[in-house]
């Protein structure tokens, strides 16, 4: 299935230019983690002020750190958090929505706490609206699954549609970042991905030109996209969750590039603005980290292999498949040190995303975090949102 040629959008040249100034772009792959310690990162960005450069390690910190909460009002605590400059971001889920009217009027809350802060970017404002049964914006587009995308006549103009749909849908309340599409390859009908349809295809290039073709269209509608779960939960069994617990996905090398990876590729030629990581463990490529936490992942095949230079996303911090490796902010360092942009502290309680700007903010100033390396990754959050205004 070809794949349209895509023009280079503001977003897209800004990502670029990012990366060249960052040094980002890695050569080898498939090492473990140590290997790339010294690789991994170029000489560190200076801060450009007045941004980076009046802003306290806390609230550097807290750009990088996507927070939640339960019910459907945002609580003071966020509000007054957000209004510090300490939250560089909000996920919301079904709870946190009761109608269309009800999303727009926190969406704008959220905005006006925001604009009193010291940070002029603008907060990530963020849902799962994949399409079919995941759609936290019920009633609204996209209609079709990805499996029915995939299904369809014309899989190209459904995939198109439903990018446009799902764009506009968000826009109008006030959100402007989808955690969309899945690009996972799945391998048997009725696995974790085509349990709950959110697959394109078991065939890598249908998988790839669907997904770039709803990054395209979405994109345009000014709404970020998230190409997710890198580098694949396709050959995931029914039962291998990794919100629940531990899950090791076996495919050689060859495969995870052949199958899996392939099918991000064209939506990072396409310009997709983000991508998230999976917790599942590739021993293939490393045998100890869960992908959000592995150089090797996020900086060899990702970064290294695939060329991608916009931001990256973590997965839920409160997955059962990081319990080995700490609390909430002792994971979001974890995933800092392997090249992580943004951390996703989604289990609907303020103190988990507090707890991890905490940890994050302490790991910065006792330099456990290479002061560059995260600079880096904050410019290429800052330039991300600076897009959005």
């Amino acid at each position: 299935m070809n794949i349209p040629e895509t023009p280079i959008t503001r977003r897209t040249a800004m990502k670029a230019a990012s990366a060249v100034a960052a040094g980002v772009v890695l050569a080898g792959t498939g090492v473990a983690n140590a290997a790339f310690a010294d690789a991994a990162h170029a000489a560190p960005l200076r801060p450009s002020p007045p941004w980076q450069a009046t802003l306290t390690p806390t609230q550097q910190a807290g750009q990088r750190v996507i927070f939640s909460y339960p019910g459907p009002t945002p609580p003071d605590s966020l509000l007054q958090l957000i209004e510090a400059g300490e939250v560089g971001g909000v996920i919301f889920f079904g709870e946190n929505i009761t109608s269309f009217p009800q999303i727009a009027a926190v969406t704008q809350q959220l905005k006006q706490a925001q604009a009193a802060s010291p940070v002029g970017s603008p907060l990530l404002l963020m849902t799962d609206q994949e399409g079919g049964l995941i759609r936290r914006l019920r009633g609204a587009e996209p209609i079709l699954s990805e499996k029915a995308i995939g299904l369809s006549a014309d899989p190209l103009a459904a995939a198109t549609a439903a990018g446009t749909g799902a764009g506009l849908a968000l826009e109008s309340v006030g959100l402007n970042h989808n955690l969309a599409p899945v690009l996972d390859v799945f391998r048997v009908p009725g696995n974790f991905d085509d349990e709950f349809q959110r697959s394109y295809s078991s065939d890598p290039a249908v998988a790839g030109a669907l997904g770039a073709a709803f990054v395209t269209a979405q994109q345009a509608t000014g709404v970020i996209a998230t190409a997710k779960h890198f580098p694949g939960l396709g050959a995931a069994a029914r039962d291998e969750n990794t919100d629940l617990g531990p899950v090791t996905l076996t495919q050689s090398l060859a495969e995870l590039r052949s199958v899996d990876e392939s099918a991000f590729a064209p939506a990072i030629r396409a310009g997709v603005d983000m991508v998230m990581t999976s917790w599942a463990i590739y021993p293939a490529i490393d045998a100890v980290y869960p992908a959000g936490l592995s150089l090797a992942v996020v900086q060899g095949e990702l970064r290294g292999r695939l060329s991608f230079s916009g931001v990256t996303i973590t997965d839920a911090l409160e997955a059962g498949a990081l319990d080995a490796f700490g609390d909430a902010g002792q994971r979001g360092v974890l995933a800092a040190q392997a090249g992580m942009d943004l951390l996703l502290c989604s289990a609907r309680d303020v103190s988990q995303g507090q707890d991890t700007v905490a940890a994050m903010t302490e790991a910065l100033t006792s330099k456990q975090l290479n002061p560059g390396h995260f600079q880096i990754a904050l410019m290429r959050v800052k330039n991300l949102r600076d897009g959005l205004a």
